[in-house]
């Protein structure tokens, strides 16, 4: 990324999962501005907005009311001004079917929610610091799922 600040957002219906997400990244020692939304219509209405700026990276919740996430996902896909923004799934869910399903419709990857405050600081600086564009070229299955 050839930018002083990682923008990054984050979709999720979870007031809980939303402050846990925001607090992480405070403990990150990178530049990131954080925005959130609150389900998947509130989502796809932020993303289509002219005048936004488009973030580095989507945090995408699955099971969110209005529009889950991976009809959120189908959306960006097919809408060429966001066709190309890196989509990292964040759920709870570690369903063989919710991986394969967001993997096929062109998420960059997938990460199970952890559970632990220092676990998920070492994920999201993880995936924050991905080099996203050798990773969109050489997505595989194997590589799709984040272990830490």
């Amino acid at each position: 990324m050839h930018t002083d600040i990682i923008h990054i957002l984050l979709a999720d219906d979870d007031e809980d999962d939303r402050n846990f997400f925001k607090d992480a990244f405070e403990e990150i020692k990178i530049n990131t501005t954080v925005n959130v939304v609150n389900d998947g219509e509130e989502l796809m209405n932020y993303l289509t907005k002219p005048d936004i700026i488009l973030p580095h990276i989507l945090f995408l919740d699955l099971n969110m009311p209005r529009k889950n996430g991976i009809e959120c996902l189908s959306e960006i896909k097919q809408l060429e001004h966001l066709k190309d923004m890196a989509v990292a799934i964040y759920s709870t869910s570690a369903s063989e079917a919710d991986i394969e399903e967001t993997f096929v419709k062109g998420a960059n990857i997938y990460i199970k929610k952890p559970n632990d405050f220092n676990e998920l600081i070492k994920t999201l600086n993880t995936a924050t610091t991905f080099n996203w564009q050798y990773h969109t070229n050489s997505l595989n299955r194997d590589t799709f799922l984040l272990r830490i």
